[in-house]
């Protein structure tokens, strides 16, 4: 069975569902979420995405992002996803929102509401390969270098973020 999106207006009220891979085609905005867990040292766990993930395959990203099911609440997901990608339970605080457009090379477009969580954690994951290719503990600083000199190594919703990310945690 596919998986299925929770379409939204601007304000995040819910308007419809489609097919995650038809909302990706279409480009249509859509409820999603990403999570960045910091350890005591204040590093972010990064993963790596998938080498055969649909877009975005390879690239380094937050801890973990994806979209709330219809009729599932916004935690809910977050903490199940977090399971289902990277093996870890955490306590998640939600954070902020933010609403974004990126285009890629292969047709597909991700518009997305997208709810931001942090939680703290020194625990390695126990990583789902289908979803994740290889994670990474990283200073905030050493991050900031890696964007301005490789910027292709990461998705663009976290380029587009990271700067409220550092702001939340000032």
């Amino acid at each position: 069975m596919e998986e299925r999106v929770i379409l939204v207006d601007i304000n995040d009220s819910p308007i419809g569902e489609m097919g995650k891979l038809e909302a990706h085609q279409k480009g249509e905005l859509h409820r999603a979420f990403s999570i960045f867990i910091f350890n005591s040292k204040g590093e972010l766990l990064l993963q790596q995405r998938a080498l055969d993930k649909y877009h975005s395959g390879g690239l380094w990203t937050n801890t973990c992002c994806s979209h709330q099911r219809p009729g599932e609440d916004n935690l809910d997901a977050a903490n199940r996803r977090l399971m289902e990608e990277m093996g870890m339970k955490v306590n998640l605080t939600g954070v902020f929102n933010f609403t974004y457009r990126a285009e890629f090379e292969n047709g597909l477009i991700e518009h997305e509401f997208d709810y931001v969580f942090f939680g703290k954690s020194d625990l390695l994951p126990v990583i789902n390969k289908e979803e994740v290719e290889h994670y990474k503990y990283i200073s905030m600083d050493l991050l900031e270098k890696e964007l301005l000199h490789h910027q292709n190594h990461y998705t663009p919703w976290l380029k587009i973020c990271l700067d409220r990310v550092i702001e939340q945690l000032k």
